[in-house]
């Protein structure tokens, strides 16, 4: 069976250097700007509140092992993190529609507006930053970052035991579009951060 030297080998030692450069910097850089958009929106959600309520929208209500599993982290670190969306109206806690006995978490009126404007703030600042670039260079920089996304979630679930999660987002094909990239590109620097802390 191949180690992972002998995997490194099979590659350009050069590439996987600027690669891997390149990875801590956007992830130094998307934790000081939390890519949290324009305007007076910047930095007005932070990370986990965003993906929450992004993977509830996406997804529609669920309980909390569900969005846990969906978003490959533990119980405990949901309820933590849902706890202010729900006392301040973004998120509601209802019965499941199949059983009433269980509680399920869905996205508010009140959150859906909250994550809509924060969303175009975040276009716009997808905007700034791929200003220039065409298209196709969008499209497939979009692509590759979720496929690179996935990677890092398939291997953080392999070091944990969890199951593998994918970015709750959409292909994005133009500009005005490209707020499905700032989520995967939060969800890349989350999980290359933590994979970073357990290599």
């Amino acid at each position: 069976m191949p180690t992972s030297q002998d995997m490194t080998t099979e590659f350009d030692p050069g590439l996987l250097d600027a690669l891997q450069h390149q990875v801590a910097v956007f992830a130094r850089r998307a934790e000081q700007t939390r890519l949290g958009g324009t305007g007076q929106l910047r930095n007005s959600m932070d990370r986990a509140a965003y993906l929450l309520l992004n993977r509830l929208d996406q997804e529609g209500p669920m309980g909390v092992k569900a969005l846990a599993a969906g978003m490959g982290i533990d119980s405990s670190t949901v309820t933590r993190q849902v706890a202010p969306l729900v006392d301040t109206g973004l998120v509601k806690r209802t019965s499941h529609p199949e059983d009433g006995r269980a509680v399920v978490l869905q996205l508010s009126p009140r959150g859906l507006a909250r994550l809509e404007e924060v969303r175009s703030s975040r276009r716009q600042l997808m905007v700034e930053v791929t200003e220039g670039w065409t298209p196709d260079e969008r499209e497939s920089f979009c692509t590759l970052l979720t496929r690179f996304n996935t990677a890092l979630s398939a291997r953080q679930s392999a070091h944990t035991g969890g199951p593998v999660t994918e970015p709750a987002t959409t292909t994005a094909t133009t500009a005005s579009d490209m707020s499905a990239t700032t989520s995967a590109t939060e969800g890349t620097a989350a999980a290359t951060s933590e994979s970073t802390q357990t290599s």
